[in-house]
């Protein structure tokens, strides 16, 4: 059976190089693996601490089961302001109060024009929701504009290498985790 990789694009921006560079990324694993890109982190309902555990909305604890359900969480995010983009710090927020993070192998990319102080922002919080990643499941792609195609093919070689380097680390992980039980 196929292991089912959820795919997390931190933008809100249909253009997102982000989104781009996921679509390019499912294509690096192998036939072992089923990736599925969600994109709509802008149409989920504004993080309210009331609701997060008791009547939570609907769409709320649809993305909770995905996340769940998955055997390992990619997350694709540019920085904004010097931190991660807001719509995905609500989706995050909203997971807080569960355990659907708890040991889930994890891949973290933060492409952006810088991006440093995002991808720390973005390790502390999946830190915190105990999500399980590692150097080699982590990338932080600075200039990120410059170095995708217009379909998010990198363009230079290195680029690549790296790219291919943390799929199958991610990919040994997500197998390590689940050949365990």
């Amino acid at each position: 059976m196929k292991k089912k990789i959820f795919a997390v694009v931190g933008s809100a921006s249909s253009k997102s190089s982000n989104l781009k560079l996921l679509h390019y990324l499912k294509t690096q694993f192998s036939s072992d693996f089923e990736v599925e890109i969600f994109d709509q982190l802008a149409q989920m309902p504004h993080f309210n601490p009331e609701q997060s555990q008791v009547n939570p909305p609907i769409s709320v604890i649809e993305i909770r089961n995905r996340i769940l359900m998955s055997d390992g969480i990619m997350i694709c995010s540019p920085e904004y302001i010097f931190s991660i983009p807001s719509v995905l710090k609500n989706v995050l927020e909203w997971c807080v109060a569960t355990t659907v993070f708890s040991e889930k192998p994890t891949c973290l990319i933060t492409a952006s024009a810088d991006g440093k102080m995002g991808n720390e922002e973005l390790r502390l919080i999946m830190k915190t929701l105990n999500a399980n990643f590692t150097e080699e499941t982590s990338l932080l792609i600075s200039g990120i504009r410059g170095k995708l195609d217009e379909e998010g093919n990198p363009l230079d070689s290195d680029l690549k290498v790296k790219l291919k380097q943390v799929v199958v680390a991610f990919e040994s992980q997500v197998k390590e985790r689940w050949n365990e039980n």
